[in-house]
């Protein structure tokens, strides 16, 4: 039988608990236990898909195609088990589905209430999710309430919770509880108020938390966790300090440390093997003694709020530990680069513009990208940036001058890049195949396998078959694919069905490492494996650098 962790928030949002239910999970899991996670997000949306990255920061794409919470990807860097649709859900699929249900008479005319309606369909989500993964033998289900105790939105989330604690049997559930210890400079001292308040109210919901995880800047001293441990009602061992990292996969072993497994492998009546952190150990000290350096620039137009591009910053740095390599990333404002101006990108050791929607922005990154294809520099365009060097060359090489995307000018007269449904003939008829009608209208979403052209340097990289997540609407307009080949571009790896481009690259002769992907390969990189694909730039970014300082100092 499953059990149930749950991870609370208090005081103030972004204090890291997916990262410490993330690290949690990898401790169980290098214990022996089938571990896997669920988010619980409060907001009333479906989910994330539709929201301002400056909102949610990044959405994560799993491999059966939803759009999640971002919180899912680390989830997925520091365990083994795959996330899914179910591992994810807000109150807005809540309330739908307890809507729909009362609209089909399944209530026999009752009147529907958060409780126990509302709660009760937590608490079936819940139970699903944590069945859907390891065949429905999980060990343990980590679920991370969103928001912070205190909040409206959030109660039935709670309630929930509390509720399975009373109906499930004796140590199957236990309760971790994640608050903000602020250091005060004035004063000169950390301060214990906001946790104490906010176990308090958590405890006024009828939840006692069964470890109390306390955020600060700074190790918490002893008299400071003896204090917490009286006015809160908890053990001293159960209240532990989480300090700011360097690197997040430092936590395992930080949390380890502490005990606080062996606090929950307690509560929850398990007795699995001692853990084995060597691998995050291992990652760290590699992290830490790099044999190289290199400069990667980032272009994008959400530099502000890198949360934004947060797998893909992960990815770049579990290729650099694969490489031994310090990864330096240069966030570059692409909207800065539309006038011309490239000091921004100049002394870069490669450049790489990630996905995204919208006109804002677009020419500065493909100003960055000619000036990659130009100058030589390795290159890689992620979704939005593989098409973006599409319609780079098919300007710059092929000679299609007015070359755009029909997502930032419907009335472009060569459309590179356009929803399918926009494709036509010389008659002026949209060209499609039965298979390819819903297409144009509904995003690409989830995994998807196709195989690769040999000889080229996807063929390198990925093998004979890639399979990648896909989250886009706007494709490579294959009418226009021929010229591009003829002009040098190659495609190589097209989707088996609706012969879509999926990878772009150019050859040596005109570019010793450029490389396009329709999909986002960041969404399957961890820590302990690499990818392939990032791996391979950041090798590429290497040589590009060594050959430049040997150029140095030559001259």
């Amino acid at each position: 039988m499953t059990k149930f962790v749950f991870v609370t928030g208090g005081v103030v949002s972004s204090l890291g608990k997916g990262i410490a239910a993330a690290s949690l999970a990898a401790i169980l899991e290098s214990r022996g236990l089938k571990v896997t996670l669920l988010k619980l997000d409060p907001y009333i949306n479906v989910d994330p898909g539709t929201m301002s990255p400056f909102q949610h920061g990044e959405v994560f794409v799993t491999e059966d195609g939803a759009e999640t919470d971002l919180d899912l990807g680390h989830y997925e860097r520091f365990i083994t088990a795959k996330m899914r649709k179910s591992n994810n859900f807000t109150t807005g699929q809540i309330y739908d589905s307890v809507i729909r249900k009362e609209r089909r008479g399944e209530y026999l005319g009752k009147t529907v209430q958060v409780i126990p309606h509302i709660t009760n369909e937590i608490q079936t989500f819940i139970e699903r999710g944590a069945a859907a993964c390891f065949g429905g033998q999980t060990d343990v289900a980590i679920c991370e309430i969103g928001g912070t105790v205190g909040d409206i939105e959030s109660l039935p989330f709670l309630e929930a919770a509390r509720q399975m604690s009373l109906r499930k049997p004796r140590n199957d559930t236990a309760f971790i509880h994640l608050t903000l210890v602020p250091y005060i400079a004035s004063a000169g001292e950390l301060k214990t108020k906001p946790t104490q308040h906010s176990v308090q109210k958590l405890r006024e919901i009828g939840i006692i938390p069964t470890a109390l995880l306390c955020r600060a800047d700074r190790l918490i001293p002893a008299e400071e966790i003896s204090k917490i441990s009286l006015f809160a009602n908890m053990r001293e061992d159960a209240v532990i300090s989480v300090w700011d990292a360097d690197t997040i996969y430092k936590i395992p072993q930080m949390l380890h440390e502490q005990g606080l497994d062996e606090i929950i492998c307690n509560e929850l009546n398990l007795n699995p093997p001692p853990a084995d952190l060597s691998v995050w150990s291992n990652l760290v000290y590699r992290m830490e003694n790099p044999k190289y350096h290199i400069n990667i620039g980032m272009v994008g137009k959400y530099m502000d709020l890198t949360e934004s591009y947060k797998s893909l910053i992960e990815a770049l740095r579990h290729a650099g530990i694969h490489n031994e390599t310090q990864v330096n990333i240069r966030y570059v404002d692409s909207e800065l680069l539309e006038h011309g101006d490239i000091a921004s990108i100049e002394g870069l050791d490669a450049i790489l513009v990630p996905g995204g929607f919208g006109v804002r922005g677009t020419e500065g990154k493909i100003a960055a990208i000619s000036h990659a294809r130009q100058q030589r520099i390795p290159y890689l365009g992620i979704c939005l940036g593989m098409q973006l060097a599409v319609i780079e060359f098919a300007r710059n090489v092929a000679g299609f001058r007015e070359a755009n995307s029909t997502e930032f000018n419907s009335d472009v007269e060569h459309k590179v890049v356009a929803l399918i449904t926009e494709w036509k003939n010389s008659d002026g008829k949209v060209q499609l195949r039965d298979d390819q009608s819903d297409l144009g209208g509904t995003m690409r979403l989830g995994s998807q396998k196709c195989p690769v052209s040999p000889g080229t340097l996807a063929s390198e990289i990925y093998g004979a078959e890639v399979n990648e997540r896909h989250r886009h609407r706007y494709e490579v307009n294959n009418e226009y694919v021929p010229q591009l080949e003829a002009a040098g571009m190659i495609i190589s790896a097209r989707t088996p069905t609706e012969n879509l481009p999926e990878m772009m690259e150019l050859p040596q002769s005109l570019h010793p490492w450029f490389f396009g992907v329709q999909f986002h390969p960041e969404f399957t990189s961890t820590p302990r494996d690499g990818h392939p694909l990032f791996s391979a730039f950041v090798k590429a970014a290497k040589a590009y650098s060594f050959q430049k300082n040997l150029n140095k100092e030559s001259v």
